[in-house]
Formats: C-alpha cells, sequence, structure tokens
C-alpha cells in the first residue's frame, strides 16, 4: 500500500508495509554538480505533484572497497547526481512525537552510503523510533580542501539533513525537539564536529558516537591529500580546476592516493577540518572548553577494533618483533605502555600487540578522554566485545552495526558476523540505542570516576568497572 506525505518542497510517495511506512531518496539539498560543485548545499527545489519515494536515491562518487575489504564491505554505488538524499522508517500508523534518529555512515569519508541493508530502519520503527538514514558528499567532493571552496563540504550536508529533519519530520510522526545522531567511524567523528558547530544549535538532542574520535586537523594537514591527487591528475590543486576533470579519471585518482591508509595506519585520507566556522576549534579542546554540555551522548568501540584491518590484509601476520619496535618508535609510544600490553596478552603475536596499542591509541583513548571530559553530564560508555567466528576477525570495526540496527539477517552482516550471529545480543544493544533516543538513558549508569562500562558479549551484556585501565594509565 502506498502513503503519501507532505514535505515543504512538495508531497513524496512511500510505501506500507508490515506496518512501517518507508520513503526512500527523498532530496535534502540540490544535486552538488553544476553551478553546486564544491559549494555549499543549496535548498532542493521544489516540485509539483507526488514525487515517488519508493527506491533507494543515488549515492555519492566513490568506488568500492579494493580486495579483499570489498568482500567485507559491500559498498554498491547507484548513479545519478542527485546524491544528497535521505531515507524515511515511520510506524504505520504514525501517530506523533516520536523520537527521532539520524544514522551518518562511515567509509573513511571516502566510501559507504545510506543503502546498505544493514542500515534497513525497520527495527527502529518496529519499536517506535522514526529512522533517517543520509547521504553525503564523500572524497574530494566532500572533504578535499581548496582555497576557492568552502571547506567541510560533507559536514555541511549532514547539516542541510538535520535541518530537513527539523523542518520536515513532524509529518513522518517524528518529534523535531527530540532527535538523535548516530554514527559510526567516520559518521562517529562526523558527529564529534557536530557537537560542537555552532551551525548544529538546536538540530539534535543527543548523539551515539560508535568507534570514531572527536578529531579534527588543521587545513594545511588536511589539504596534504587533495594536493596529492591534484598532482596525479596534473591539476591546480583548486575547486575550479578540479570541476573541469573527468569524473572518472578524478575517482581514480583519489582511491591511488589514498588506497594504503584506514583509520588505524593513516597515511593519506581525508579529514574534518578546524575552518573556524563550522568547525571553529578542535572538538576535544571545545568540549574542555564546555561545548555541547546540553547534548545526550552515548559512545563506545569494538574490543579488537584493529583486525578489520590487520586480519584480512595479513599485516597481524607480517608484524615481528623488530617492526612492531619501529612501529612503537614511530608513534613515539614509551616502552612502558607496549610492555603493559605485553603483559596482558602473554600469547599474543607481535602483530596483535600492534593491533590493540593501536585502537587504543586512535579509538579507546580518545573516547576515554571524551567521556572524562563530560564527567557529571549524561555520558555514558559501552564496549562491544562479541567476537566474530568470521576468518579470525574477532570483535572488529563495524561488526556492531547490525546488532545496533537488529540487521543480523543481512547479507552484509553475515560477512562480517556469520550466518548464526547472537539475536540476545541485538536485542539488548537495539533495545539500549532505542531507549538512548526515547529517554537519554541507555539502561546503564552514566559515566562518573568509578567509570562504568556496559559490554555487550555473551553470555549477556554485562556492566563492567573501569575496564582495560591498567593499560589506559599508560597513555599520557
Amino acid at each position: 500500500m502506498d502513503m503519501i506525505l507532505a514535505t515543504v518542497p512538495g508531497k513524496v510517495r512511500g510505501r506500507v508495509e508490515g506496518g512501517i511506512a518507508t520513503f526512500l531518496g527523498i532530496p535534502y539539498a540540490a544535486a552538488p554538480f553544476g553551478e553546486f560543485r564544491f559549494r555549499a548545499p543549496a535548498p532542493v527545489p521544489a516540485w509539483v505533484g507526488v514525487r515517488d519515494a519508493l527506491t533507494f536515491g543515488p549515492t555519492a562518487p566513490k568506488l568500492p572497497y579494493a580486495p579483499p575489504m570489498d568482500r567485507l564491505l559491500p559498498d554498491p554505488s547507484i548513479p545519478g547526481d542527485e546524491c544528497l538524499n535521505l531515507n524515511v522508517w515511520t510506524p504505520d500508523p504514525a501517530g506523533s512525537g516520536l523520537p527521532v534518529m539520524v544514522w551518518i555512515h562511515g567509509g573513511s569519508l571516502r566510501n559507504g552510503s545510506s543503502s546498505l541493508p544493514v542500515y534497513d530502519g525497520r527495527a527502529f520503527a518496529r519499536d517506535g523510533v522514526v529512522l533517517v538514514s543520509i547521504n553525503y558528499r564523500l572524497g574530494v567532493e566532500g572533504f578535499g580542501v581548496f582555497p576557492d571552496a568552502p571547506a567541510n563540504r560533507g559536514l555541511l550536508d549532514q547539516l542541510a539533513a538535520l535541518r530537513w529533519v527539523n523542518d520536515n519530520i513532524a509529518a513522518f510522526g517524528g518529534d523535531p525537539g527530540n532527535v538523535t545522531v548516530f554514527g559510526e567511524s567516520a559518521g562517529a567523528i562526523s558527529i564529534g564536529a557536530l557537537l560542537v558547530s555552532p551551525h548544529s544549535a538546536g538540530l539534535f538532542r543527543r548523539a551515539v558516537m560508535q568507534s570514531g574520535p572527536p578529531t579534527a586537523v588543521s587545513p594545511k594537514k588536511g589539504g596534504r591529500t587533495t594536493a596529492l591527487i591534484a598532482k596525479q591528475l596534473g591539476l591546480p590543486a583548486t575547486a575550479q580546476a578540479f570541476a573541469g576533470a573527468d569524473r572518472g579519471a578524478l575517482l581514480a585518482a583519489q582511491v591511488a592516493i589514498t588506497r594504503a591508509g584506514n583509520p588505524l595506519t593513516g597515511a593519506n585520507a581525508f579529514s574534518i577540518v578546524v575552518d573556524g566556522d563550522v568547525v571553529p576549534t578542535e572538538p576535544l579542546a571545545a568540549v574542555r572548553a564546555g561545548a555541547a554540555r546540553d547534548v545526550d551522548l552515548l559512545l563506545g568501540y569494538n574490543s579488537e577494533e584493529y583486525r578489520l584491518w590487520f586480519v584480512p590484509s595479513g599485516v597481524v601476520d607480517r608484524v615481528n618483533a623488530i617492526t612492531l619496535r619501529l612501529a612503537l618508535a614511530k608513534f613515539r609510544i614509551k616502552q612502558r605502555v607496549a610492555k603493559e600490553y605485553r603483559r596482558n596478552r602473554p600469547t599474543a603475536k607481535p602483530g596483535e600487540i600492534l593491533g590493540a596499542i593501536a585502537t587504543d591509541m586512535l579509538l579507546r583513548v580518545p573516547a576515554n578522554r571524551l567521556a572524562d571530559e563530560r564527567r557529571g553530564d549524561n555520558t555514558f560508555m559501552y564496549e562491544f566485545g562479541w567476537p566474530s567466528p568470521v576468518d579470525g576477525l574477532g570483535a572488529c570495526h563495524a561488526l556492531e552495526i547490525g546488532f545496533v540496527f537488529d540487521t543480523l539477517r543481512s547479507p552484509d552482516v553475515a560477512a562480517l558476523a556469520g550466518p548464526v550471529a547472537p539475536q540476545v545480543l541485538a536485542d539488548a544493544m537495539h533495545r539500549a540505542w532505542v531507549d538512548f533516543a526515547a529517554t537519554g538513558k541507555p539502561g546503564w549508569a552514566s559515566w562518573d570516576t568509578s567509570r562504568p562500562v556496559m559490554r555487550f558479549d555473551l553470555p549477556a551484556p554485562m556492566m563492567m568497572q573501569a575496564p582495560h585501565d591498567t593499560e589506559l594509565s599508560q597513555w599520557p
């Protein structure tokens, strides 16, 4: 059965199945090409009549992950220029005043889209939440740094989507005053910036950061990747020059420059930059100065984040004692830190020691520091610890997403978690996210000097006090 609802730009037609109304591919801003390329998002043109919202809209320009990651992280592309679009799942009948959750996907600011089956919002709608998922510009289109274009265009897209939610979500039964933004990896990094952006005031009440630190870099550092892509193409590093480049050649150069980068190894990558406007200052420093105190925050990490990058690539086996020492020296990690990690993992390979240290340096330590800065505010910490049985992936990066969305049987979740991932953990984790969106309380104690962490693992989720603190205390 079809359903027609009115939004500010015009009417949209969705579909109702099993008590859930779904609206897909709704544009929230104008297509970011032609006169709008490398510009801040422009208002979406109004339309006459009813626009079909029955299929996912175009994805932002990108190329798929390279092997072997393409097997674990499917990343389909949908052609078309209207890539600034979003999807809505809502209960039917929707009623009014329902909590709203807005999902911001990950993918190193270079990959990903809202169309993946793992992000299906039916379970949230089933449980009384209006779920919105968004696309935003990626790679050099969204995060290239140019002297003749606004910085952080992908972040500006996310803000435009949140303004669309504020203006339109009541028509779908949602409460614009009770919006939770949540995201994983690059999506969580984006939320770290949105938390402290003056442009986000009043657009969300709560936030969830899954496996992504609150970080932004200087325009000079962020511009290095853009400069290397320009060199690869033989172009000036300007938006005007890039706008005239063949899109396929641009994407190929982007992949060539960034293929060695990942959230743990770094290398050339795209970053959110401190631009003095959308991101006025480094996010953690802004939180330390009092930003986002009125926003409820749930954040956390997976126990073995590193395994997504170290295991399929074979890095975990190639690292030996010598390369471990060299890596520690490169990142200026003191030997006493490594000694503590070895003591707690007496049978671990050198690559596993390096992976555990890298996980903490880039994800767990920043999460704890952010929570410490917000001690006394409404802040909650979790750890996802269930180890996947697939190819030694363990409790790796991105594994928790299917549990949060309660989509364990989707094919992209099975690629990471296997065919028999424990539904009991999905029930618990999904419920915690729903409760947090509805009430600001996920079901366990807020962060204080006892450092409480809810660990999601079998046989059942368990509350822990100050886990891993013998290791975390080694960090300055």
